[in-house]
């Protein structure tokens, strides 16, 4: 193991490696596009009936999950920084997602019980996002600080390019609308999957924990831990008192309280936009599941594009100021969100059935997925820049939690502020307050971290 300049240090990097932790990305993006935002999600509410209740459920369903990550994301990181091997970790929590989404099939039109779809999908949603944070803890071993804002870009870019795939896939050939037994393109679901039974839409599970599973092998057969001492033993009384005297010592690293500060509330705001994105465009422009299938695909797009730009500025200014011109972005869109409805774009008024509604929520979406792409990618690169290397995974279990922390927040604001102001428009307002908060604190945060002082 090589010291790096910065006093990161690092094990031999190369393509290989690098190319292996990008394809964790692409393994792992299907769960977000197909099971928790445009496939499986809408599916469970059409088998529920009751908008409400499944809205309800869901989120319930989403808040447990957060709960549980946001408690043990610390504990995990500092338990592997302490002495267990970070792809021992990741071999475990890649088993709880394939587990858990492998068992949506079961969720059948006839026989669905909604507790125990929910239960699996929460075991799925934990494995990833345990997952996640052991590999995000591997950036900074993959290259030199000055090229960390370009690979993390690189690999954000990578995996919306896997998640659009998957989707194309899906929509093209497997996931049947209700009215026709169809797919999007006018097929019958293929491998003769029983439309009148949901086969096609059911399939998103296993296919999600198959294009895991088979694209995860790169990654476990390219990417390796640093070399380490086998664990002393009392490993997790030691990883829990350091990570005590970690919460314990937050208030003096000024910088890294102040980001994670930051990065909860944007993140969240940004989230808030995900999930309310097309129940907005449907209640507000009377939007089809097509028209919502269409701007997700936008998004995508200008996500995977914007992701590989991003990192590109990221390496050449460094993460800060990528992540505040992104805020202004999707703060700026969260507005002019708030100005467009059937009448009216931005304040002026439009004909009657004209389209231009349509094609500004259009532009909106591919900008979201662009600043939203842009934004995570620099996120974690800033996160190393934050982190102390020696508990990086930690560092980033510290991350998880923060990202969690107020998780309920933005839904919470949406759903008040619409009720009071019976709005839709009104009610997606707060976003624009989470977004200005995280840029604010974002003020206290410096470049490369308290080492900076």
């Amino acid at each position: 193991m090589a010291a790096q300049p910065g006093g990161y240090m690092t094990i031999r990097h190369s393509r290989k490696r690098i190319w292996g932790w990008f394809f964790f990305d692409w393994a792992s993006q299907p769960y977000n596009t197909l099971l928790i935002t445009f496939i499986f999600a809408p599916y469970v509410q059409e088998l529920v009936g009751d908008g409400s209740r499944a809205q309800a459920a869901w989120g319930f369903g989403i808040a447990a999950a957060g709960a549980v990550i946001a408690l043990l994301a610390p504990v995990l990181g500092a338990l592997a920084d302490g002495g267990g091997r970070r792809m021992r970790w990741i071999w475990g929590f890649s088993a709880l997602y394939v587990l858990g989404s492998s068992m949506l099939w079961f969720a059948a039109p006839g026989d669905f019980h909604l507790l125990p779809v929910l239960a699996f999908f929460a075991l799925g949603l934990i494995g990833m996002e345990f997952a996640t944070i052991f590999t995000n803890a591997m950036l900074p071993d993959l290259g030199p600080r000055h090229e960390i804002g370009r690979i993390s870009g690189n690999g954000w870019a990578f995996g919306y390019l896997g998640g659009l795939i998957a989707l194309a896939v899906m929509l093209g050939f497997f996931a049947e609308s209700a009215a026709t037994g169809r797919t999007f393109l006018g097929l019958p679901p293929a491998f003769g999957l029983d439309p009148a039974q949901r086969e096609g839409t059911r399939i998103v599970g296993p296919l999600t924990a198959v294009w895991y599973a088979v694209f995860m092998i790169p990654f476990f057969l390219w990417v390796r831990d640093p070399r380490r001492d086998p664990a002393p033993p009392g490993v997790l009384r030691r990883a829990l008192a350091d990570l005590g005297r970690t919460l314990r010592a937050l208030p003096q690293q000024r910088s890294l309280a102040a980001y994670l500060a930051s990065s909860m509330f944007y993140r969240d705001a940004l989230n808030g936009m995900y999930a309310f994105g097309g129940i907005y465009a449907a209640g507000v422009l009377g939007w089809s599941v097509v028209d919502t299938g269409v701007f997700g695909i936008v998004a995508i797009i200008a996500g995977a594009v914007f992701a590989w730009i991003g990192g590109h500025a990221d390496s050449r200014f460094g993460p800060k100021p990528v992540i505040a011109g992104a805020i202004l972005v999707l703060t700026a869109v969260a507005l002019g969100v708030v100005l467009v409805d059937r009448q009216s774009v931005l304040g002026l008024p439009v004909a009657a059935g004209s389209r231009l509604p349509d094609l500004a929520f259009y532009a909106f979406g591919a900008l979201i997925g662009a600043a939203g792409g842009v934004l995570q990618a620099a996120s974690r690169s800033m996160m190393v820049r934050q982190a102390d290397p020696r508990r990086m995974t930690e560092a980033f279990g510290l991350y998880a939690l923060s990202g969690k922390a107020t998780s309920f927040l933005a839904p919470l604001l949406i759903g008040v502020t619409t009720a009071l102001s019976g709005s839709q428009r009104i009610g997606v307002t707060p976003i624009i307050g989470l977004f200005l908060l995280g840029l604010v604190l974002l003020a206290w945060v410096k470049a490369d971290g308290d080492r900076a002082e």
